[in-house]
């Protein structure tokens, strides 16, 4: 039986509860009221937008939330652009950092169930209360000095400005930092002197905005190389390395192809990723560079090692022959710095949704993977074939796209898979949320879309309103067939875009556990 101060403490408890919910969910509309990215984007491709001073303007914000430049320039960052598994690669990345002690910060894009998931501190989405303080100490700062009614940042330029506020504050070791849309003018490169940068697989992504070809393309994303900071990238195609090799020499840093993951000589531990593919490999050994990188440059700091090429390791040297190598540092030496146990157990214990993502449950099978050009497709499908193919069970597709993406594309090589029923439906969870207020914009250009790739695909399509419409006629559908045939459960694909299966999760794994009931 509660005391009488026990039941004063538990009152106050409910009622900063609820306050921290009601300022959390005040923000989402505030935060929602600023143009969105997918606004952004289709202006973008109606008309010859300007956005040359995209930069100048972040600039503009970030000194009215109280950050200088020089003050930015304290941050130690990591910098990462791509096409094709920016995300991933900056999660590796951090889990890598974290498991060598140091306080992280990481901010990526989009989020799949809050808004929260983009800034994270070691690892953990931050907290309501969190998002809320820092949210309305900065909206403030910037709307008390606007200058007009719509002298105010952007939906990603603001969380921008966000994180680097809470990052500054909370003084993060590092912070890694996963571009937005290209590179030269997205909002995050108002980053002047990263540690390190990297650049993902390129494909062409987003060409209203960066260009028609992979030439175009690489020139964008190699606009975050900065002098001085080492770039790392993935093996490319010879036309996207062309121009990456350029630009590196134009800016003055030293560009370096890093190794296959086979490549790496274990210690005790071997890496087990969540997600097996050629391409999560990929990843996986660039944030090992990018990670390596950072942990001998702050190593340089305590003048542990004396040459600034030090972190340059004799295997990266194989993968980049016309790389003067100076002084690589000795095995004894980086055994002090980098734990290639710790490198092992960080990459095993990472998590990152919705990318090549399966969630096992009683009824089905959810394969979940947000690919939404042709090369990630391309590499969904085979990770689909591989993993549901050791299972017996009707397989079920769950499909939209997002912004001005061919649809027609993307679904030419699905068709091959021959699934037994195909669902195209909003990027909508249709439960009552306020974080999935932004996925009711433009629904009935949504639903439009859906109806026209139901008519793409022909016998087997269904069109729906809802995630949750989905997956309730799913299971009702799953818990019959399993009567009839020896309890074989669903193989569920949902693939075209990370907001569909952030809809996706909303509803099966609102926690993002990496685990579901449904």
């Amino acid at each position: 039986m509660l005391t009488v101060w026990g039941k004063i403490m538990q009152t106050r408890l409910i009622k900063r509860s609820a306050c921290t919910l009601a300022s959390y969910e005040a923000a989402m509309k505030a935060l929602n009221s600023l143009q969105s990215n997918a606004k952004y984007l289709k202006l973008a491709s109606q008309s010859n937008w300007d956005d040359s001073c995209k930069l100048h303007e972040t600039e503009k914000y970030l000194l009215r939330s109280g950050i200088t430049l020089e003050k930015l320039d304290t941050l130690s960052i990591i910098h990462v652009a791509g096409t094709k598994g920016k995300g991933s690669t900056c999660a590796y990345t951090e889990a890598i950092l974290r498991e060598h002690g140091f306080t992280t910060g990481f901010y990526s894009s989009p989020h799949l169930v809050t808004v929260k998931e983009r800034i994270r501190i070691n690892g953990e989405p931050i907290s309501q209360l969190c998002f809320s303080k820092y949210f309305w100490e900065v909206y403030k700062k910037l709307d008390d000095a606007k200058e007009d009614e719509f002298d105010m940042p952007t939906y990603f330029k603001f969380l921008t400005i966000l994180m680097f506020n809470i990052f500054l504050d909370t003084k993060v070791d590092v912070a890694i930092i996963e571009v937005g849309i290209g590179g030269l003018k997205d909002c995050t490169n108002i980053v002047r002197n990263p540690v390190c940068t990297g650049i993902t697989s390129l494909a062409l992504d987003h060409t209203s905005l960066l260009g028609n070809t992979l030439e175009d393309i690489a020139y964008q994303k190699s606009g975050i190389f900065k002098p001085q900071a080492v770039a790392f990238t993935v093996a490319q195609q010879p036309q996207a390395l062309g121009v990456l090799k350029k630009r590196a020499v134009e800016v003055g840093c030293t560009l370096l192809i890093v190794p296959p993951l086979a490549e790496y000589t274990w210690v005790n531990l071997s890496p087990i990723l969540k997600a097996r593919s050629n391409v999560q490999e990929q990843n996986a050994s660039l944030a090992i560079q990018l990670a390596t990188a950072w942990l001998f440059s702050e190593a340089n700091k305590c003048s542990t090692v004396t040459h600034n090429t030090a972190y340059i390791t004799r295997l990266c040297d194989k993968y980049n022959e016309n790389i003067e190598i100076n002084s690589p540092i000795e095995q004894t030496q980086s055994v002090e710095i980098v734990s290639m146990d710790k490198i092992a157990v960080g990459l095993s214990s990472c998590k990152w949704s919705g990318r090549m993502q399966i969630l096992r449950s009683t009824v089905a099978d959810l394969f979940l993977d947000g690919a939404h050009t042709i090369e990630s497709m391309e590499c969904c499908i085979s990770w689909f074939i591989d993993e549901s193919g050791k299972r017996n069970g009707k397989k079920i597709l769950i499909f939209n796209t997002s912004g001005t993406r061919n649809s027609a594309k993307l679904l030419m090589p699905l068709k091959s898979l021959r699934f037994y029923k195909a669902y195209f439906v909003p990027n909508f969870a249709g439960i009552e949320d306020v974080d999935d207020a932004t996925n009711c914009r433009l629904m009935e250009e949504q639903r439009l879309k859906c109806k026209k790739n139901c008519d793409e695909w022909g016998s087997g399509a269904i069109f729906a309103d809802s995630v949750f419409e989905v997956l309730q006629k799913v299971k009702e559908d799953s818990e019959a067939e399993m009567q009839y045939n020896n309890n074989e459960k669903y193989q569920i694909l949902v693939t075209g875009s990370l907001h569909l299966v952030g809809a996706i999760l909303a509803i099966v794994d609102p926690n993002l556990t990496m685990t579901t009931q449904f």
